[in-house]
């Protein structure tokens, strides 16, 4: 009897397997009915969340994101530069985001993501976010450059920002941008000084060399941290923290990025049909500003723990 009933349940899983896999849309469908998705999730509860700081010892900053299975690591690195004549007491950050053929079967060796070049963009839009009042540019974003001066007109930081995909299991964005907020929120800025020729140059640690620019190590003061929250739409339900399968089987997807006082930084959606509804599009913004709350507690969790340690 007992075989007969193991038997019974491993070709009901394999039905449900097969037809999960030769009809997707219908068999989320069915989960949709009930209010709940194939991994135990209500429509608008997001994945598991954590985060590690000083996940690279090597970096000035870094973390390591993870929401799900999705897992995104971000180190920092900061050079002495020379600032551009346009603007001479700013510094500048560098951001590169890469999809490695070890983060999903869709990324092929030797050729790049598509999806990559898209994250990174939106990365540099929502970090470095300027607004113009009167033909006046004015910073907005979570980190004025102005902060990375160093001597107005002879050096600033260049800070070089690289994330790398470990696992793209879908809301890539999201994490990435997590992950970018943890590790400037790691950065140590390095102490440098200024030696016989008049250059500046990094101090280490058991060197404690005069002349010392900036004082100390620092932290990067960071302005209006963004989150984002990415949603599926579909007929009158909405699905938070997609999964990649989810995102390959519903076509409407909308990012929603606020900061810490509650503004809309922005909303994305790549292609799709057009949003029929204004309603679907606050209600993705009222569960961004739930989520908002959630990233900002573990945030200042990892920090404490740091801190504590």
């Amino acid at each position: 009897m007992g075989y007969s009933n193991a038997s019974g349940d491993l070709s009901s899983e394999m039905e449900v397997d097969a037809f999960r896999r030769l009809f997707p849309l219908r068999f989320y469908e069915r989960h949709l009915a009930e209010l709940i998705r194939p991994d135990g999730r209500a429509l608008g509860k997001a994945r598991d969340t954590t985060i590690a700081l000083g996940a690279v010892a090597s970096a000035d900053g870094s973390a390591l994101a993870k929401i799900g299975l999705t897992t995104m690591l971000a180190a920092i690195k900061m050079e002495v530069m020379t600032p551009l004549k346009e603007s001479p007491d700013e510094g500048c950050i560098v951001i590169e985001f890469h999809m490695p053929p070890i983060c999903s079967p869709l990324v092929r060796p030797g050729r790049p993501a598509e999806a990559a070049p898209v994250v990174s963009k939106q990365l540099s839009d929502t970090i470095l976010r300027h607004v113009k009042h009167f033909s006046v540019r004015s910073f907005s974003g979570m980190i004025d450059l102005k902060d990375l001066s160093l001597v107005s007109g002879k050096a600033a930081w260049m800070a070089y920002l690289d994330i790398y995909c470990l696992d793209a299991d879908g809301s890539l964005f999201d994490v990435a941008l997590l992950s970018a907020v943890a590790a400037f929120s790691h950065l140590q800025i390095p102490v440098v000084s200024m030696n016989d020729e008049g250059k500046l140059i990094v101090v280490s640690e058991e060197n404690g060399e005069k002349d010392v620019v900036n004082k100390e190590k620092r932290k990067l003061r960071l302005n209006r941290i963004p989150f984002s929250l990415t949603c599926i739409l579909h007929k009158k339900y909405i699905l938070a923290d997609p999964t990649a399968e989810e995102e390959s089987i519903f076509e409407t997807v909308v990012t929603v990025v606020l900061d810490t006082s509650d503004q809309l930084v922005s909303l994305y959606k790549p292609g799709g049909p057009a949003l029929a509804f204004t309603s679907s599009v606050q209600d993705c913004i009222a569960l961004t500003k739930q989520r908002l709350k959630e990233l900002q507690t573990i945030l200042d969790e990892s920090i404490s723990g740091m801190e504590v340690d």
